[in-house]
């Protein structure tokens, strides 16, 4: 058989291409990152979160977008993160309205940025496995991605002031491998 006859090794196109690359720490920042996005859209557009979470997984998660490529969100985290906050989103606007300003109530914060607080008060309380530092500082570094402002040091101060409410103890220890 010659060159000519021989089959076709191209790959067939098929849409965007995704990538379930990156480390499990990357996964973990772009499953929070998403969830705020998650939870903006359905504050915005009054969809439920079980549409957006579908919406995310399918069509979001991994994506090449103009030639970079994107590190896939852990589902489950992301997931936790969005359905923990809508569901339990009196108990942790009750946490973040303590923390807030009287000045500055929660109704009145840019949608974002409460999308931003909710995730961040949700991962605070619900998710003892991970410390209360680390968080406020991952929460921190998605406020940077959207905000160039005192935002990020907001979110850093509230999210600081429930985790005192809620987990003093460990946030009175240095966060593990962070040197603190």
């Amino acid at each position: 058989m010659s060159n000519d006859e021989a089959p076709s090794r191209a790959k067939p196109k098929r849409g965007p291409r995704k990538s379930g690359g990156g480390s499990a720490k990357a996964r973990r920042k772009a499953a929070r990152l998403a969830a705020v996005q998650a939870l903006y859209q359905a504050d915005q557009t009054g969809i439920g979160v079980e549409p957006v979470i579908g919406e995310f997984v399918k069509h979001r998660f991994g994506e090449e977008v103009d030639g970079a490529q994107f590190v896939a969100a852990d589902p489950q985290l992301f997931a936790d993160i969005v359905r923990g906050a809508s569901h339990r989103q009196s108990e942790v606007d009750g946490l973040l309205s303590a923390a807030l300003d009287p000045k500055f109530p929660l109704e009145r914060l840019e949608m974002l940025l409460r999308a931003i607080l909710r995730a961040g008060a949700y991962e605070v309380f619900a998710h003892t496995d991970t410390h209360p530092r680390i968080l406020i500082s991952e929460y921190v570094d998605v406020a940077h991605a959207f905000f160039a402002g005192r935002e990020p040091g907001m979110v850093n101060g509230v999210l600081d002031n429930v985790a005192r409410k809620v987990r003093a103890e460990e946030l009175a220890q240095p966060a593990p491998g962070r040197g603190e």
